[in-house]
């Protein structure tokens, strides 16, 4: 089919062999790339009620149609496994480089089975697949990994995905890491690839896709841009990134704050995208063929980080750290940040483990000394999940664990065992939907249905009639994920624009109702999978907290009535029993 290759890699880490396979063009049809492909491999080639760290967890890299082509927004890639953080579907997107070499080895899909005996990279080309040995970087944090993978391979337009130690030490909210600061893998992807041995891939080629109609696709890409660069988002994610969202969140009182006690941070200011512009140097980094630029290039000027420099923080690592652990300071943030990245850690799940871990410390659960806004304390906690040590080896579980271990199942903040984004859905009710419903646990990203309610879309009080609007949020967006779209475009990208693009990419005539099909039947491909593995529509449920224990500046919460009012009718509008 026209924008895929029809090919799947397979790849067996047990006895270092390779397989090339057709993929046909029923399945693509049906299901896309990107998040359609992946669910469809992931259900088709996992056993039910597999251990994640088995060797026959397999670990699916994915593509969509507009890889490596000129629209904009399409830089992008996907990664599927069953996670050891929450047991069930895992899935994660990154942008950056990587694409495009991924793209040029000729494959819409890689799936790596087996485990390796010794630690290994992978280097992956249109010509062949190369197992090196890694035993000499085991150990390395990311960065050094990366920059050795690639110095090895010394292949000038490469792109490299690396673990750092939480990976290799089965941390079980492991991420991987890649340009240094980009991180994908969301519960436990880094760590499925340790517990295979395999500390990264490094991609190369000169395979081109062929799309139906690249004149026509340049076109809609001209078009595109020309209609939606003077935007306000645009600019608004040019100049602040996602650091703008530190006032709104705020300002509504919905910033999780001493871990989710409160929706607002005294002092947030400092924390905002005007302060850290302010006390940083700040520089607008895009991916290809993007010309938003969201991502900011910071250097530290002063203090005891001087001369950091990551690219972030983003939001969600604000509000884990600056937010649930009351760190107020946007260099210490930053300092931490740059941390979990070497490391190889997921920084919304570390900040609130760290922060679960003070509450922790404040009942005499543990003998470990923490407290808000303790750095230092905060680092080595951050260190000690990292290598497994002390009360790291009970967090490295995550939280659903050590709430268990610890006697605090009431306190403890998580949907399926992930925990939430910094959207509290005490005020803004529709993340609650979004929350309990979520593919892969509590996760912010599969709708954003967020910017409906912040905009003045839908009113965030609203119950009755919600689900509706947010079954087109999750549908365009499960649509976005199979072509793969970056989500900033989510209100720049129409409906319309979908059709046109799937016309120049794949010759495919279809309208917003058959695209709303598509999408329907991948998000059920996601649910199918988890009810294999035991989950059930009782798991569709938030932590008691949101219900009984109100936010302190606005007395708000979610009733379990108003969720099983908006649960309901999703699940009618879906055609679920």
């Amino acid at each position: 089919m026209k924008g895929f290759f029809n090919r799947l890699l397979r790849i067996d880490l047990s006895k270092e062999k390779t397989a090339v396979e057709p993929i046909p063009d029923s399945v693509l049809q049906s299901y896309l790339g990107g998040k359609g492909l992946g669910s469809y491999f992931l259900l088709k080639e996992n056993p039910a009620q597999v251990d994640p760290f088995s060797r026959e967890n397999h670990i699916i890299f994915t593509l969509g149609p507009l890889a490596d082509t000129p629209f904009y927004g399409s830089s992008r890639y996907a990664v599927f496994t069953k996670s050891p953080q929450t047991g069930i579907y895992s899935e994660s997107y990154s942008g950056g480089k990587v694409t495009n070499p991924f793209s040029r080895t000729g494959y819409d899909a890689i799936i790596l089975q087996g485990k390796s005996k010794h630690p290994i990279f992978l280097e992956i080309s249109d010509q062949e697949v190369v197992f090196h040995s890694a035993s000499h970087l085991w150990g390395t944090d990311t960065y050094e990994a990366e920059n050795a993978l690639l110095k090895e391979v010394g292949q000038k337009a490469a792109g490299a995905l690396v673990i750092g130690p939480a990976g290799e030490n089965l941390v079980k909210f492991a991420v991987i890491e890649s340009e240094n600061w980009r991180s994908l893998g969301r519960a436990g992807i880094g760590a499925v690839m340790g517990s295979k041995k395999l500390k990264g891939i490094v991609f190369h080629g000169q395979k081109r896709r062929e799309v139906a109609d690249l004149s026509l696709l340049k076109r809609l890409a001209k078009d595109f841009r020309d209609r939606v660069k003077d935007n306000p988002t645009v600019h608004i994610y040019r100049k602040y990134g996602t650091p703008m969202l530190v006032s709104i969140m705020n300002t509504i009182g919905a910033f999780p704050t001493q871990y989710w006690s409160k929706g607002t941070l005294e002092g947030w200011e400092g924390l905002s995208a005007e302060s850290l512009s302010e006390r940083c140097k700040v520089t607008p980094s895009a991916c290809p063929h993007c010309f938003m630029a969201c991502g900011k290039m910071t250097q530290v000027k002063k203090g005891r980080h001087r001369g950091l420099r990551i690219m972030g923080p983003e939001y969600e690592t604000i509000y884990a750290f600056g937010g649930l652990c009351m760190v107020k300071s946007i260099e210490e943030i930053i300092y931490l940040n740059d941390l979990c990245d070497r490391m190889g850690m997921d920084t919304i799940t570390g900040g609130n483990l760290v922060a679960f871990a003070i509450e922790a410390s404040r009942k005499g659960k543990i003998t470990d000394q923490l407290d808000y806004g303790d750095v230092e304390a905060i680092e080595e906690v951050l260190k000690k999940i990292a290598y497994r040590r002390g009360v790291g080896k009970i967090l490295s579980e995550g939280v659903r664990h050590a709430a268990s271990v610890w006697g605090m199942e009431n306190e403890a903040i998580h949907v399926k065992g992930l925990e939430p984004a910094g959207f509290d859905p005490r005020v803004l009710k529709g993340m609650g939907l979004a929350y309990a419903t979520s593919d892969r646990g509590a996760c912010h990203l599969r709708a954003t249905f967020y910017k409906s309610e912040l905009s003045g879309q839908i009113d965030p009080n609203r119950i009755r009639g919600k689900a509706r609007l947010f079954i087109d949020y999750e549908d365009k967006m499960t649509l976005f994920d199979a072509l793969i779209l970056c989500r900033f475009y989510r209100d720049l990208i129409t409906w319309t624009d979908l059709e046109e693009i799937l016309r120049a990419t794949c010759g495919l005539s279809l309208k917003k109702k058959q695209l709303k099909t598509i999408a329907s039947g991948i998000i059920t491909l996601a649910r199918n999978f988890n009810r294999r593995e035991g989950m059930t529509r009782k798991d569709d449920k938030l932590p008691r907290r949101f219900s009984r224990e109100v936010l302190q500046e606005t007395g708000k919460a979610i009733r379990p009535g108003e969720m099983e009012v908006m649960l309901k009718e999703y699940y009618q509008l879906r055609g679920w029993t």
